[in-house]
């Protein structure tokens, strides 16, 4: 088992890391061009930029059992396929019974604000998130070592 991380933009990287060492688990941490990741635990694997590059590369490296971190809703949908884990940076762990109704809504908002719509603005992240995620992270590792 180790741990992939869509890593652009991701706000749990240090929290990742922590866990990660403390089981004794690999961490590889995809990004493009654009940002700079050094962590001296994480491997860290650099592709060039470009329209879903990082997200590619990361499911790529995808095997059965890992644990792949990402907001992206696509990427966990191709990471549960192989069989493997997936969670959001809030602690959401993506399931085959949940990621059809996720995808829905957001092909439902997507088709809202290119209609001129607009949809909610993220929530500001809170201490509460990141407690979530670390508890969600902890789950996984032991339910599935």
């Amino acid at each position: 088992m180790k741990i992939l991380v869509d890593a652009d933009g991701c706000p749990v990287k240090d929290i990742i890391v922590k866990i990660a060492k403390n089981n004794n688990l690999p961490v590889i941490m995809f990004t493009d061009t654009s940002h700079i990741i050094d962590d001296e635990y994480s491997q860290v694997k650099i592709v060039s930029k470009g329209c879903d590059s990082v997200d590619f590369a990361l499911i790529n490296d995808v095997v059965k059992g890992d644990i792949v971190v990402t907001q992206d809703y696509g990427v966990a949908t191709m990471a549960l396929s192989k069989k493997a884990h997936a969670l959001n940076q809030n602690g959401l762990i993506y399931t085959n019974k949940n990621i059809d109704s996720l995808l829905f809504q957001r092909h439902l908002s997507k088709k809202i604000r290119k209609s001129g719509g607009k949809t909610p603005n993220p929530k500001k992240r809170k201490k509460e998130n990141d407690e979530k995620f670390e508890i969600a992270l902890k789950q996984l590792i032991e339910y599935y070592s």
